[in-house]
C-alpha cells in the first residue's frame, strides 16, 4: 500500500445489495474494490494474490464460513486486517472473531460513518505496521554485520566474535582505541540478536560528571538530592528488555562499581534516593580503551567485576594494524558522503592514497570518515586527489613515514643501518597484513628485491 488512498480491498459479500452500499460508500475514495460471492473462492483469490490491504467478509457465507475465510485469512497474512460483517450480530459471535485475529466487528443494517471510520482506522494500522517494517529493515541494514567493513585477517576475527555473541546475552566487553568503531559493533550486536525489537540505549561513562552517572544508570526519585524535582528513570530501566550500551566503563568510581556488580549478578538496581530494589533484564555491552589489567593490579578498578564484564571481549583493531581494509573503507565512505552531498565521484587519484597509506591514523576509523566527508565536499570535478587533503595532514603522513632510531653506540653504522631497513620491512609487512607485494609496494621496491632482503635479514 502505497498511501491509504491506494488501498486494495477485498470484499466477500453473497447480497448484491450490499455489494452495492460498499460501492457507494467507497464511490468518494479511489480504493481498488474486488468482490466475490462465495468464503472458498474469495479465499483462493487472496492466496493467489495476498496483496491485498484489506479483507471485509460477510460471516455467513456459502462455500466457506466468513469465521474460516477469517481463520485462513490470518494462516496466510498475520498483518492484512479482516473486518467481519453480519446481520446476526451478537456478543458470542463477536468475541469469537476477535478471538480468531479479526481487526473489528460491524452489524447490519450498516451505519455509513461506522464503515468508513473502521476502515480508515484499520488502514491506518496496516500503514503503521509498514512503517515500522520499513523502519526494521532501515536499521538491520545500517548495523547489520555487512556495515562493518573489513577483509582483513584481524577483522574476520571480530566477524567470528560477533556472530557467535550476537545470538546470546553474555556480557561483552569491547576493548579498543578511541575511534575504532565499538559502538557501531555494539550495535550491531543489538540488532542480530533477540532483544532487537527492543531499546538499545548507550551511555558514555566518560562524559557525565561522577556525581551524576549514578543517578543517570540507576534513576533517582524525587527529593533524593537538590535539583531532583520528580522522579526520573535511568537507563537501566529505559533498556529493560533490551541492550544498554555502557562507553569507558573504566571511568566509573569504585563506589558506582560495586553497585554495578550487583546489577550483573542480581539483576536488579536501586535508584538514587530509593529503599528497595526493582528487576531488570537488560543485557549489557561495555567499552573501554583504558587498560583494565592495569587498573586492576592498580586497584583502580575491582577484579570482580572486571570478570563480570570480560565474559565476551572482542578486540576490535586500530586502524594501522589493518591498512589492508584501507581501500575498502574509503570506497564505503566515498558512496555514503557522495549520496549525502549529491555528488558523484569518478576518480580518485593513486596520490591520494598513497598519502592516506602513510598517515599513522590516530583517530582510526572515525578520523578516515571525517576526512573522505571532508574531500567529497571539497571536490569540484568528481575527482579526488591529494590536493584536497589539509597540508597538515599530509605533512605528519610523509613525517610519519621517515624512521629515525634513537642512536645506540654500542653498535656500528652498518649494523645501525641493517636494523633499520629491518625495522621498515616489518612496518611494511605489517601494514600489509603479510602480502609481500603489497609491503614491496609501500616501500617502492620490486618484489623479488624484498624476497631478497627477507632471506638476508632471515626474516619469514
Amino acid at each position: 500500500m502505497m498511501d491509504g488512498s491506494a488501498a486494495k480491498i477485498l470484499i466477500i459479500e453473497d447480497e448484491k445489495v450490499v455489494q452495492d452500499i460498499f460501492r457507494r460508500l467507497f464511490r468518494s475514495t479511489s480504493y481498488q474494490l474486488t468482490f466475490f460471492d462465495r468464503g472458498d473462492v474469495g479465499c483462493l483469490e487472496f492466496e493467489k494474490n495476498p496483496s491485498f490491504d484489506l479483507v471485509i467478509t460477510d460471516l455467513m457465507l456459502p462455500g466457506l464460513s466468513g469465521m474460516d475465510v477469517l481463520k485462513r485469512i490470518r494462516s496466510l497474512s498475520a498483518e492484512t486486517p479482516v473486518i467481519m460483517v453480519t446481520a446476526y450480530a451478537s456478543v458470542d459471535s463477536a468475541v469469537e472473531a476477535m478471538k480468531y485475529g479479526a481487526f473489528d466487528y460491524i452489524s447490519k443494517p450498516f451505519n455509513n460513518d461506522e464503515v468508513l471510520m473502521v476502515v480508515n482506522k484499520a488502514l491506518d494500522r496496516l500503514r503503521l505496521v509498514e512503517e515500522n517494517r520499513s523502519l526494521r529493515k532501515a536499521l538491520n541494514k545500517k548495523y547489520g554485520f555487512e556495515n562493518i567493513i573489513g577483509h582483513s585477517t584481524a577483522m574476520q576475527e571480530v566477524f567470528d566474535l560477533i556472530h557467535q555473541a550476537a545470538p546470546s546475552n553474555a556480557t561483552i566487553l569491547l576493548r579498543g582505541e578511541s575511534g575504532t568503531g565499538k559502538e557501531l559493533v555494539a550495535r550491531a550486536i543489538h540488532h542480530n540478536s533477540a532483544r532487537k525489537n527492543r531499546s538499545f540505549v548507550t551511555i558514555n561513562a566518560g562524559a557525565i560528571p561522577e556525581q551524576l552517572l549514578e543517578s543517570h544508570l540507576f534513576g533517582h526519585i524525587k527529593g533524593s538530592f537538590t535539583g531532583a524535582l520528580t522522579d526520573k528513570k535511568g537507563m537501566f530501566e529505559i533498556a529493560d528488555g533490551g541492550t544498554l550500551f555502557l562507553d569507558e566503563i573504566g571511568n566509573i568510581s569504585m563506589e558506582l562499581q560495586a553497585k554495578m556488580l550487583r546489577v550483573i549478578q542480581e539483576k536488579e538496581i536501586m535508584a538514587v534516593g530509593a529503599t528497595h530494589y526493582n528487576k531488570i533484564d537488560v543485557r549489557l555491552i561495555c567499552a573501554t580503551n583504558a587498560d583494565l589489567e592495569k587498573m586492576v593490579s592498580e586497584n583502580k578498578f575491582r577484579e570482580d567485576l572486571y570478570y563480570r564484564l570480560n565474559v565476551i571481549e572482542i578486540r576490535l583493531p586500530p586502524l594501522r594494524e589493518r591498512m589492508g581494509d584501507l581501500p575498502l573503507l574509503v570506497d564505503h565512505f566515498l558512496r555514503k558522503f557522495e549520496a549525502a552531498n549529491q555528488k558523484k565521484i569518478e576518480v580518485v587519484e593513486p596520490s591520494f592514497m598513497e598519502i592516506l597509506e602513510l598517515y599513522a591514523w590516530p583517530g582510526n576509523i572515525r578520523e578516515l570518515e571525517n576526512l573522505i566527508e571532508r574531500v567529497v565536499v571539497l571536490s569540484r570535478d568528481g575527482t579526488i586527489d591529494k590536493g584536497l587533503l589539509p597540508p597538515n595532514f599530509i605533512k605528519k603522513a610523509q613525517g610519519e613515514n621517515v624512521f629515525v632510531p634513537s642512536l645506540d653506540f654500542s653498535m656500528s653504522l652498518p649494523q645501525q643501518v641493517q636494523a633499520l631497513e629491518r625495522a621498515l620491512i616489518q612496518k611494511a609487512l605489517k601494514a600489509a597484513e603479510g602480502v609481500q607485494k603489497h609491503a614491496a609496494e609501500l616501500l617502492g621496491l620490486k618484489t623479488t628485491t624484498l624476497n631478497e632482503m627477507l632471506k638476508r635479514h632471515k626474516m619469514r
